[in-house]
């Protein structure tokens, strides 16, 4: 079997495709090297409005807890998680100003002479950074990424154009091109297809099997993408309740799902090992069924039944998007294991309770990455346990020699590493 470069593409009509990583693309070739290579990576997603406590947080503590409403569809994957209850960045108030203090910890984001500090990720991104051809991604409508003089990252708000940035190289003309054929809906496999078929004879049979399913991940991606695009050209559905001001209709689910889709397939070829993803929709009248009010207006429900029903119509939807992200992780293959065991997946909010814009006890769930899980680690409601710990935690098992993080006092109490 021939040896590959590890920054081998497929070309065709001056764009190319980036592929992920194959047994031909290192020394050795089996799984047991592939397995000694597969990077570490982490991504961090932050939910600004949170969930309803209630449906979120499971009874019972350790690994015999009771799974919760929101829970119970990824029952499947509970031995590749763990989530987190009485948890919090000390210091951190302000209501919907902390998220821009969810990957900092930096304290009082509220207040005038507020400055904020190096996020997670780019503090990631500066030790492995140099590694992949993107050192980070910042993704969504509101940017969890700051530098180390407190400056926001920008954020690419459009799927479609964090996959063009991804996957398309050529000239300006070249590239507005095949968006333009991506927006009629020719894939890049159409394009690239001639180089695609030269690669089979070239790698062996586990290789063929991960090319197919990397074709068929690319093929779906530029499906949804297309139709998250088409959503933006729809006119807001008419609804039987009064809105303040001019509401934007979109598929805030499908948009989260474009988005998952592009970080997948970032992932798996290795552009980048570093990857944020703020919230969106926060004004808007989601496109699911039964929804009639506005995202941010249902959160601030003040108890009333009839709005925390629309609102968890909203929670699940997005909640199931994650499930099937982490479901697709566990099903790429990644050298000898999946792409989940190698990527840590964080998932959280700014906000405990986003009708009073508390923020303490946060839901926070850690996928994947490395770790020992499959339980509930539960901390006091009322004096609660550092957040910053569980970042500790994550850079140690990035391989980032760290002690401390923000407000950190050591690492997560009752979070261990697998294989130690």
């Amino acid at each position: 079997m021939k040896q590959l470069s590890r920054r081998t593409f497929l070309r065709g009509a001056g764009v190319s495709l980036a592929l992920p990583l194959l047994e031909a693309m290192m020394p050795g070739t089996r799984a047991a090297a592939a397995a000694a290579t597969s990077p570490r990576r982490m991504v961090a997603i932050n939910i600004p409005l949170g969930f309803l406590g209630e449906k979120f947080f499971p009874t019972g503590t350790g690994t015999g807890y009771e799974l919760s409403e929101y829970l119970k569809p990824g029952e499947a994957l509970r031995s590749d998680f763990t989530v987190f209850s009485g948890v919090s960045h000390p210091d951190v108030d302000g209501g919907h100003s902390a998220e821009k203090s969810f990957l900092t910890a930096a304290a009082h984001p509220g207040s005038r002479s507020f400055k904020n500090s190096i996020s997670l990720d780019q503090y990631v991104a500066k030790q492995i950074g140099e590694k992949t051809r993107f050192a980070s991604l910042t993704l969504g409508d509101h940017s969890l990424s700051w530098t180390a003089n407190g400056v926001p990252i920008p954020v690419e708000q459009s799927p479609a154009k964090a996959f063009a940035k991804l996957f398309l190289t050529g000239t300006p003309k070249e590239i507005a091109a095949q968006e333009q054929e991506l927006d009629q809906g020719r894939s890049i496999m159409d394009t690239v297809l001639e180089d695609a078929k030269s690669m089979e004879g070239k790698v062996s049979a586990a290789d063929r099997d991960k090319l197919d399913q990397f074709f068929t991940a690319v093929r779906e991606t530029e499906q949804r993408l297309s139709k998250a695009q088409a959503w933006s050209q729809t006119p807001k559905p008419k609804v039987n309740a009064t809105q303040p001001g001019k509401i934007d209709g979109t598929d805030l689910v499908g948009t989260f799902k474009a988005n998952f889709d592009v970080i997948r397939l970032a992932l798996e070829t290795d552009s980048t090992r570093v990857i944020a993803l703020g919230g969106t929709g926060y004004g808007l009248v989601p496109t699911i069924k039964g929804v009639t009010q506005a995202y941010h207006a249902l959160s601030h429900h003040g108890k009333n039944p009839e709005m925390m029903g629309q609102l968890a119509l909203i929670e699940r939807a997005t909640i199931d998007a994650f499930w099937a992200f982490l479901g697709s992780l566990k099903q790429s293959t990644d050298g000898g294991s999946c792409l989940l065991d190698n990527t840590q997946v964080l998932l959280g909010s700014n906000l405990g309770n986003a009708s009073g814009h508390l923020t303490t006890n946060l839901p926070v769930i850690l996928a994947g990455g490395g770790f020992k899980h499959g339980q509930h680690l539960a901390f006091d409601q009322k004096n609660n346990y550092p957040l910053p710990n569980l970042f500790v935690s994550m850079l140690q098992r990035l391989g980032i020699e760290s002690s401390s993080f923000a407000s950190s006092t050591g690492t997560m109490r009752g979070l261990e590493m697998a294989g130690v």
